[in-house]
This record gives structure tokens, sequence and C-alpha cells, in this order.
């Protein structure tokens, strides 16, 4: 499996370009601010060639250049439906901050082709396959993309819901925080140690790694492991 990623725009988001290997088909996932150019680079050094964009979630700074990168390939974008609208309502899901740093404008649309994601829905795109989870919590919509086998590596494009050491915040519209714990319970901490975690942000990491170390899960850990009378504070 080819792996390339890089940081995009002022809030330095993830954009991955994922393939089987070089020289054939590949898939975009996240293509934020300013991502055109090093996209380009990317297809043109090792000779892939586009089919989908995935999306793990709304927020402009992962999918900022979504529109120009699909259409200009005719390709389509993948996109949970309760995160669709901020492709062409951008600064709905921001902070009051980040919408006056922007001028209270920031214009997108969305691509020609949007298809919708579901929590579950398999994928089969550029040679790989694709489980999508559903972990709403950073928003609604969002979503993780995991892919791989046993003897080629196991990853898990997690966006923002799971970082190494953090996770992402959910006090934005669309976050909830309860949410975001039961997506950690139920798709993050039930990974294998050895997948690979690709962040929305921030360096790789492992779940081993996430599961030992990141204060959020080891707290729910915790919790889970106390006695149920213990957790009902008696």
């Amino acid at each position: 499996m080819l792996v390339i990623g890089f940081p995009t725009g002022a809030l330095q988001a993830n954009c991955y370009l994922v393939a089987s290997e070089a020289g054939g088909a590949c898939v975009v996932v996240d293509p934020g601010q300013d991502a055109l150019e090093p996209i380009a680079d990317a297809v043109r050094e090792h000779r892939l060639s586009p089919v989908a964009v995935l999306l793990t979630h709304g927020h402009f700074d992962h999918s900022y250049s979504v529109a120009p990168v699909c259409d200009g390939d005719d390709i389509p974008a993948w996109v949970h439906p309760a995160d669709r609208a901020m492709l062409s309502d951008p600064l709905s899901g921001v902070s009051a901050e980040t919408r006056a740093f922007f001028g209270g404008r920031l214009e997108m649309r969305e691509p020609r082709e949007v298809r919708e994601l579901s929590d579950g829905a398999e994928l089969d795109l550029a040679g790989l396959r694709f489980t999508v989870d559903h972990t709403p919590g950073h928003t609604g919509g969002s979503v993780m993309f995991r892919s791989g086998a046993q003897e080629g590596g196991r990853l898990v494009l997690s966006g923002d819901t799971l970082f190494a050491g953090s996770i992402g915040r959910t006090d934005l519209p669309g976050g909830d925080h309860g949410a975001m714990l039961g997506s950690l319970r139920r798709k993050v901490l039930t990974l294998d140690d050895d997948v690979v975690v690709l962040p929305g942000h921030g360096p790789t990491t492992t779940i081993g790694r996430e599961r030992a170390s990141n204060p959020f899960l080891t707290e729910l850990i915790r919790d889970d492991d106390a006695p149920a009378a213990q957790r009902r504070g008696l």
C-alpha cells in the first residue's frame, strides 16, 4: 500500500493519497485548503490516477478543495449526510473566532457528484477496500476509514476523531462530547493495537500507542474496568 500525506492550509489538516501501488488508481482523503498543488505534485511523482475523494467530515479545513479536485478529474466525493451541508456552507460548523478570522465569508460549493456514506459501508476503490465507521462527536457526520490486510498492514484514517495523544474538540456546532466518548468506545478501542492511525492533524500513531498513553482513551478504559458500584459512586 502506498500512502502519501501532507498538511494543508492555515489549520494544517492532513490530506492523504492512498493507493495499492505507484502507477495506479488512488483515493484522495480530506483535500483541505491549498491542497491542489501538493496533490498534483504527488499524482505526477507517483503516476497516480485519482478515482474518488473521501471526506472524514465536513469542516472546511478538510474539504475546502473538494470541488476542484473532484470536478477536475470527474470523480465523486463521499461524505456522511449529516455533514454534507457544510460543503456549501463551510462556516456553519466552525467557531465564532474562526468565522471572524475569515471575515465571516468563506465560499465553497459541492462537487458535481456527491455520494453519501453510511456506517459499516464497504467501498471498493483504487484496488483497496475501505470500511466506513460513523464516529459522531467532533461533528455529527464524522467518519473513519479502515483499510488494509493483516499481511500488508492495516490502517485507519481517523479524521478528527482521534489524534496522537488527543481527540477532536467537541465544542463546535454539531459537536457532542457524549457521542464522542461512545464513538471512542465502539469504534476506536475495538481496533487491534497494530493498526496504524493516520489522523486529521498531527503525526501518525498506532492504536496500541494511543490505548496506552492517550489520556482520553485511558480514562475510558479505567471507567469501563471499574466495578459497577464504583461507577455509580456508591
